[in-house]
């Protein structure tokens, strides 16, 4: 950003997800910790409260209940869905294809229109993430054989899928200040190695970044795709219960603290 440069992965985990680099610097001690002497920096930062031992992580607010109790549902429906690794990343090239229109202007497509085109054609199209269904182009999106809205999220969205294992930086990120610092880095490096894979599959050629293709018009390269993704999920299953687990906490929390003994 100071040099004025754009990069097709960093780029995107600061603008995709509105988490700006100052707060994803801010470390959190996480739920139930109380910090000592930090009161004149933590106490200004939103969602702190200064106790006599310290400052702390505020108490589950009702405006961020609902939100909790959805979360926790969301995940675990997501958990316990058996995981799908067929789709080959095939949602970036349903973005561009049958237009002229490119969506990352700065960066030169690897293959024309026409092959693009080509590769979705011959391809099946089965992706079960709305937020990346939702940039398919008109042509593309009567392909896919699904037809995802966000209120269907919840029922969708599988394990195996690179966007469904992103979002967990976003959920961490949205759970602070309670969700530990170590937690949302490891959800942010996820998140960032994910993103790398998702346009090194894409028909965009990253070649000036230093990233090679994975070239998933070829059996090679849908081997070799799958091969990620399955890496990506296995290291998703820790992230994904340690936010379980955190919102299931806030959650009790909340009803002791509403319901003293």
């Amino acid at each position: 950003m100071s040099r004025g440069e754009r990069h097709p992965v960093d780029d995107f985990l600061f603008e995709y997800y509105p988490n700006r680099p100052s707060l994803l610097r801010r470390w959190h001690p996480g739920l139930g910790i109380v910090l000592k002497g930090a009161e004149p920096t933590y106490s200004a930062y939103s969602g702190y409260i200064t106790t006599p031992m310290g400052v702390t992580a505020e108490p589950l607010g009702e405006n961020r209940r609902t939100f909790v109790v959805w979360l926790y549902r969301f995940l675990t429906l997501t958990a316990n869905r058996t995981p799908f690794f067929g789709c080959h990343g095939i949602h970036e090239w349903a973005m561009v294809y049958k237009t002229e229109e490119n969506r990352y202007e700065d960066l030169p497509l690897r293959l024309s229109p026409q092959e693009i085109a080509a590769v979705v054609d011959a391809l099946p199209v089965r992706c079960s993430h709305y937020d990346a269904f939702r940039f398919f182009t008109p042509a593309a999106s009567p392909l896919n054989r699904l037809q995802p809205v966000r209120e269907t999220a919840p029922e969708l969205d599988q394990p195996g899928c690179l966007h469904a294992n992103m979002d967990l930086y976003k959920w961490a990120f949205k759970l602070a200040p309670w969700c530990p610092s170590d937690l949302m880095a490891d959800a942010f490096d996820l998140a960032r190695d994910i993103r790398a894979l998702d346009m090194k599959a894409s028909p965009y050629d990253l070649s000036a970044y230093g990233y090679d293709a994975v070239p998933i018009e070829t059996a090679t390269g849908r081997a070799e795709y799958e091969k990620w993704q399955r890496g990506f999920a296995e290291r998703a299953i820790p992230i994904r219960q340690q936010l379980l687990t955190l919102c299931e906490a806030l959650l009790m929390r909340d009803r002791k603290d509403s319901h003293p003994s």
